[in-house]
This record gives C-alpha cells, structure tokens and sequence, in this order.
C-alpha cells in the first residue's frame, strides 16, 4: 500500500465516517402519515429535527479530517 495517497488508519476513518453518516440518514426516515387528510406529529421529534442532522455533521467532518490529516505511516517511519 506505500502508492495510495491514504493511509489504512486514515482509511479505517473514513469508512467510520461513512457509517456515521448513513446511521444520520437511518435516524432521518420516517415519520410519515398513511392518510394525507390526517397530520403526524411524529416528524418533528427530536430524533429527525436535531439528532440526525447532528450524526450526519459528525460524519462528514470525520470524512473531511480522515482525508486532511496526515496520518504517520508506523511501517516505514515516513510521513
């Protein structure tokens, strides 16, 4: 792996941040009412209205942060 411009930690990272991010979206779903005459409540809870988009950021800065640092590569003591 010494060509790829990402290291496995930084790697490893990204992949946490991904699932960050679908369990952002996993939390988002639902809510919605089987009959359009009657309004649910139920979409404006605390779990999609703050939760979700709060998972989703996180998950998206530790993408941005496993692609910007710089990880020390501990087998060849390069950086």
């Amino acid at each position: 792996m010494e060509n790829f411009a990402i290291t496995p930690k930084g790697l490893r990272m990204m992949l946490a941040g991904l699932v960050l991010m679908v369990a952002g979206y996993v939390l988002m779903a639902g809510g919605g009412s089987d009959d359009p005459q009657v309004f649910n409540y139920a979409m404006f809870d605390f779990r999609r209205l703050v939760a979700a988009p709060v998972v989703i950021i996180a998950g998206i800065l530790t993408v941005v942060i496993s692609i910007v640092k710089v990880f020390p590569d501990k087998e060849n003591g390069k950086q």
